[in-house]
């Protein structure tokens, strides 16, 4: 079971990638394929506990994990490690509890497998990952945007109404003045209205 997505056509460019898996056999075999398809696997790992500082130090492109019995501990590790340092995961597990896939989601997994990720399913597996990832990515950059969109003009309404008090203006002139005084200072208007505002509380 994989998550829905259209997956581009065109190969993958070699990738550097971390394997997190604790059967050696099977760690063996994905590490052979991961390299016969041109890969580069920079760091093996058998459990997640050093997940977090291997993703810091070696900075691949993807990770690639696989675990018979994954719990919520692994979520935990995952999380921490792409909270800090976003990319590509790739999920390989024996569950298929929709609960657990939409935790593992959550937690930053861009392509959750179940039963076996295999030989010939491993590189159509790592293009969707690359681009559900990617595609996440920027929605959450839309998002972050918005959000720092609206934090701004609640900071300028703000320092408009402190304007408007002192000076005696209406909500027009206060913008204006506001406007002027930031180009003047060559600032972002968002940057001069926090200005006014943390200067209008110090002299409170």
């Amino acid at each position: 079971m994989r998550l829905p997505l259209p997956v581009p056509t065109m190969p993958l460019v070699p990738l550097k990638l971390l394997l997190v898996d604790t059967t050696a056999d099977r760690r063996l075999g994905l590490l052979e394929a991961l390299q016969a398809l041109g890969h580069e696997v920079v760091g093996v790992l058998t459990s997640m506990h050093d997940l977090d500082l291997q993703v810091r130090a070696l900075a691949p492109d993807i990770v690639l994990i696989e675990a018979d019995s994954p719990d919520r501990d692994t979520l935990e590790h995952l999380a921490v490690a792409m909270a800090g340092a976003p990319r590509p995961v790739v999920f390989g597990a024996g569950s298929d509890d929709p609960d657990f896939i939409r935790a593992a989601v959550r937690a930053g997994v861009s392509a959750y497998v179940v039963d076996g990720i295999g030989d010939a399913r491993l590189e159509p597996i790592l293009t969707e990952a690359v681009a559900r990832f990617e595609t996440m990515q920027v929605l959450r950059e839309e998002r972050d945007q918005a959000l720092a969109a609206v934090e701004q003009r609640k900071v300028i309404e703000r320092a408009k109404g402190i304007v408007m008090r002192e000076r005696r203006c209406d909500e027009d002139t206060a913008f204006r003045m506001l406007r002027k005084l930031s180009q003047e200072r060559g600032m972002k208007l968002h940057e001069l209205a926090a200005q006014l505002i943390a200067a209008a509380g110090h002299l409170q």
